[in-house]
C-alpha cells in the first residue's frame, strides 16, 4: 500500500494521532509519502501526483480536507479525512471514528463512496466546499471564532455567535436553478452535508449524495433568534419535529446564484473569506471519493438521488 500524507501543521492542536494512525497503518514493505504544509503552502499543491497512490491521508482542518477533495474532484482517488482540526465536522458527517487504530483499519479495508461537493466562484476565485459555505451571519462567526479556535475548540463558535447582537441584515436576491427569488435575511447557506457542531442537523434530509443543495435562508434577527430552530434540528433526530420554526427558510437546487444588498461577507467549511457577495455556486456530483467506515455504507450507501 502506498499513501500520501498531506499534515496542516497549523490546524487543531497538533496532538500527533496522525503519526500514530501511520504506525498502525502501514506494514510490511508499505509506504508513506508525507508532505506538510504550515498554512503558507496551499495543500492543493502537495496532491499533485496523487494518482500514483493507493490513498490520499488528509490531516487537518475541514476547510483543508476540503480544498483537497476540490482538487481530486472527478479524479476517483480515494481520500481518508483524517480528523485533525477544531470542529472536524466532515468526520463526524461521514460516521467516521477518531481513534488511529480505527481510521488505520479503515483504510486498509478500503471501502470508498462518492459524495458530492459544492464549487463556489466569486470575485474571479473558485473555492471548493464538501460540508457547507455561504455568506453573511454564518461567516461572521467564523471570523469571529478564530482567535479562539484552539482555546475553546468547536465551543468558540457558539461564542462568537451569541455575542454578536447586531447581525447585518441584507435584501437577497437568489437565482435558483433558473427560478428568481426576492427576499432578506442575515445569511444564506449552502448545505451539502447537514451536521454542524453538537450533531445538530441544520436540515431535515439533506443528503451528499443526490446532487442538490439544501439552500437555507437566516431570516432571525440574532442568534438568540435561531435557537428555536436548533432544538427542532436536535429534537428532529426521531423525526418528530417537521419545521424548523420561521427563522429559517430552507429551499433546494444545484445552482446557485446570489447577490446580498448590503454585501455578506462569505465561508466554505469554516474558513472565513476576505471576499463578499455577490457569488454563484453549484453542485459537482459525485466528485469526491471519501474512504468510509462500515457504519458509513450502511447509512449511505443505499441512497440513490433523484
Amino acid at each position: 500500500m502506498k499513501l500520501l500524507v498531506v499534515i496542516n501543521t497549523s490546524a487543531g492542536h497538533g496532538d500527533g494521532a496522525i503519526y500514530d494512525f501511520m504506525r498502525m497503518a502501514l506494514g510490511d514493505a508499505d509506504e508513506a509519502c508525507v508532505r506538510y504544509t504550515d498554512g503558507t503552502t496551499d495543500p492543493c499543491d502537495l496532491v499533485f501526483d496523487a494518482a500514483r497512490f493507493d490513498a490520499v491521508v488528509v490531516s487537518g482542518g475541514d476547510g483543508t480536507i476540503a480544498s483537497v477533495a476540490h482538487r481530486l474532484a472527478h479524479t476517483g482517488v480515494p481520500i481518508l479525512p483524517f480528523p485533525a482540526g477544531t470542529a472536524n465536522l466532515l468526520a463526524n458527517n461521514l460516521l467516521s471514528p477518531y481513534e488511529p487504530r480505527a481510521l488505520a483499519t479503515m483504510v486498509r479495508a478500503g471501502n470508498t463512496l462518492d459524495f458530492d461537493l459544492g464549487e463556489i466562484y466569486a470575485h474571479g476565485r473558485t473555492f471548493g466546499f464538501s460540508i457547507m459555505a455561504g455568506a453573511g451571519y454564518d461567516a461572521t462567526i467564523m471570523r469571529d471564532a478564530v482567535p479562539a479556535k484552539k482555546r475553546l475548540g468547536p465551543v468558540a463558535y457558539f461564542q462568537a455567535a451569541i455575542t454578536n447582537t447586531k447581525p447585518q441584515k441584507s435584501n437577497l436576491t437568489l437565482f435558483i436553478d433558473g427560478k428568481t427569488l426576492h427576499t432578506e435575511g442575515l445569511g444564506i447557506i449552502l448545505v451539502n452535508f447537514s451536521k454542524i457542531q453538537f450533531e445538530i442537523p441544520i436540515t431535515h434530509e439533506t443528503s451528499a449524495r443526490d446532487g442538490m443543495f439544501d439552500i437555507v435562508i437566516l431570516k432571525a434577527e440574532n442568534a438568540f433568534g435561531l435557537l428555536p430552530a436548533l432544538i427542532a434540528a436536535t429534537l428532529d433526530r426521531d423525526g418528530g419535529v417537521p419545521t424548523r420554526t420561521e427563522s429559517m427558510e430552507v429551499l433546494r437546487g444545484s445552482m446557485v446564484e446570489v447577490v446580498a444588498d448590503p454585501p455578506l461577507q462569505m465561508q466554505y467549511d469554516g474558513e472565513p473569506l476576505e471576499i463578499t457577495t455577490p457569488f454563484s455556486a453549484h453542485v459537482l456530483e459525485g466528485a469526491a471519493r471519501f474512504i468510509v467506515s462500515d457504519e458509513a455504507l450502511k447509512e449511505f450507501d443505499d441512497y440513490i438521488g433523484e
